[in-house]
């Protein structure tokens, strides 16, 4: 790989390195550095290690801006959504990493650059390298700037699920028992259905709501309950 093909790569990650050969050896599979023994050669296995750590801290520390509010137990839920082969993988492929790959010729001819556990590890060793040059900021900054995307889908799931959240943990608290969701009524054509969501909180609280989806619906009766039950003071 030349200077040139590792300059384009500095530039989709948004980083201009200080030493381009952390960049390189992080590039490098045990693979491509087996075939090359005699070169002594380094493999990204070292690196993934210590990017696989290094995005576990900076993933966590963005959360922890992101839901001031959640508990230890629902950080680490939303860090290992994010944090995972799938999602690392499918970064990768959005910075085009299986093209800078250097591969042994076995794993080249059996596509290595498109499999998804080679893509996320590799992903966790350019975050190394990114690390090991410039330190946690510009680590930071590179993760923060891929990930962002991740973290905003999260935050909108979170939101539209904050209802029913709020809901069940006050009712647990003080209920000491949970809502109850059930479909009441389905209008409409498949293509365009309404969906009513009848709501019930043991035998004194029952709202309705409804919606295009179960989930918007039940969005709905979650909010008026809990509408209640806060002007009631219960």
């Amino acid at each position: 790989m030349n200077e040139k093909q590792l300059s384009s790569l500095e530039i989709v990650l948004g980083r201009d390195f200080k030493d381009i050969g952390l960049l390189r050896e992080s590039l490098q599979h045990s693979s491509y550095v087996n075939e090359r023994s005699d070169l002594g050669l380094k493999d990204n296995e070292r690196f993934e290690l210590l990017g696989d750590a290094v995005l576990d801290l900076v993933i966590t520390h963005i959360l922890m801006d992101s839901f001031p509010q959640s508990s230890e137990g629902d950080l680490s839920r939303m860090r290992a959504t994010i944090v995972n082969e799938l999602q690392l993988a499918q970064v990768a492929e959005k910075l085009n990493i299986g093209e800078y790959l250097l591969l042994g010729r076995g794993e080249a001819l059996s596509h290595g650059e498109k499999k998804r556990s080679i893509l996320a590890d590799t992903l966790e060793a350019v975050i190394a390298a990114v690390y090991l040059d410039g330190g946690l900021e510009a680590a930071f900054e590179v993760i923060e700037r891929h990930f962002s995307e991740i973290v905003s889908h999260l935050e909108e799931s979170r939101l539209a699920e904050d209802f029913k959240s709020q809901l069940q943990e006050l009712v647990q608290s003080r209920f000491k028992t949970i809502p109850c969701y059930k479909v009441e009524a389905e209008k409409g054509p498949d293509h365009d259905k309404t969906f009513e969501i009848c709501l019930t909180i043991g035998t004194f609280l029952t709202t309705h709501g409804t919606g295009k989806s179960k989930k918007t619906a039940e969005q709905a009766a979650a909010q008026i309950a809990l509408e209640k039950l806060q002007d009631e003071g219960k």
